[in-house]
């Protein structure tokens, strides 16, 4: 009994030497892990444009409606169609002046009538005044007289009203632009019949157009007439402008605020841009000082910035490197802008993907 005890123990004890033995050879045969070399690099101060970015509608600043006056009158002419730019009193469409052309020398004719009577009676109404002092005259005479001079007066005045009315109207049957600008809509048709007030034409006046830009009620806090502003239409072409007015109330749905931007558009025949139009852009509204980095040591990680600035020195000379999340800004030049680290941090300058929190590295310079 006391032998196969002892047996046991020795089987157990030379079992144990044995797996002793074998960790030790596995730990030797397994190497230390690498110490990656790195770069660091400080967050970087510049002087950097503060925008305001949008979103919004290109429309025409304004467009005007062009119609007619008058009625009862056959369209007989149409000289401009869509996308045509025109000058102010180029003449658009013309109808049919038959009828008012008669009515005008009608108007004429009883102006002229209406003068020559005027003459007869301011010659009637001389005579009377030099005989009236004479006493051959009655008063009655005397006040027939004058009464017919200014009866003529009232006449040749009437008579010219109308001309001036019939001319009017002759004018009307020619529809001329009222500035320059560019044609966006026409409705008239050759051979229709005019009725007063029906819109003929479309004009965006001067081809000039806005952006109509929504931002933020905190955003508009910082955006003054005057500052410029880019944006991108659907081509991809940038357009610049400047704003040149924005909206007193906010919009109690969206609790966005409208920034009127005039845009500065070469093409006379709005080209890229064209009311309707939906763009993304940029306010400018000022410099501030930012802390930046190259991308190169910004590390993407789980949908998160990340960065490893140097925690702590390790007995051996190197040092450990700590992760640290950052929210990313502005880009330009390969630099971004970043936030969530001190200026004076040393941040390791690319490699970052090959790092965890806590590493060891070796510092180069």
């Amino acid at each position: 009994m006391v032998i196969s005890v002892l047996a046991a123990v020795a089987v157990i004890g030379i079992g144990g030497y044995a797996l002793a033995n074998a960790d030790k050879k596995t730990a030797a045969a397994s190497p230390a892990k690498a110490v990656l070399s790195v770069k660091l690099i400080t967050p970087k101060v510049m002087e950097w444009a503060q925008n305001v970015s949008a979103n919004g509608n290109v429309v025409a600043w304004q467009e005007s409606q062009i119609g007619t006056e008058i009625g009862g009158l056959r369209l007989v002419e149409v000289n401009a169609q869509i996308g045509d730019v025109v000058k102010k009193g180029q003449v658009l469409a013309r109808y049919n002046d038959e009828t008012i052309q008669a009515e005008l020398a009608q108007v004429k004719a009883a102006v002229a009538e209406a003068e020559a009577a005027l003459n007869e009676a301011q010659e009637n109404a001389n005579r009377v005044r030099q005989l009236g002092t004479s006493g051959s005259l009655s008063a009655q005479q005397i006040t027939q007289a004058m009464t017919q001079e200014r009866t003529a007066q009232a006449r040749v005045a009437s008579a010219k009203a109308q001309l001036v009315s019939a001319q009017a109207r002759l004018n009307q049957t020619r529809i001329a632009a009222p500035d320059d600008g560019v044609i966006s809509g026409r409705s008239a048709t050759l051979g229709s019949v005019s009725q007063p007030g029906q819109e003929l034409f479309k004009l965006v006046r001067k081809g000039r157009l806005e952006w109509q830009a929504e931002v933020t009620a905190s955003e508009s806090a910082h955006i003054k007439v005057g500052q410029d502003a880019t944006l991108t239409v659907a081509s991809g072409k940038v357009l610049s402008g400047k704003v040149r007015q924005i909206a007193p109330t906010i919009d109690t749905k969206t609790r966005n605020l409208i920034v009127y931007v005039d845009v500065k558009n070469e093409d006379t025949a709005l080209g890229a841009a064209k009311p309707g139009m939906f763009a993304k852009g940029q306010i400018a509204v000022g410099q501030a000082k930012a802390l930046t980095l190259p991308g190169s040591a910004i590390l993407l990680r789980d949908g998160f910035a990340n960065v490893f600035v140097i925690d702590a020195a390790t007995p051996q000379g190197n040092s450990k490197v700590k992760q640290v999340r950052v929210q990313l800004g502005r880009q330009a030049q390969g630099l971004m802008e970043v936030s969530g680290i001190a200026a004076t941090a040393q941040v390791v300058a690319s490699g970052a993907g090959f790092l965890a929190d806590g590493d060891t590295v070796r510092v180069v310079k």
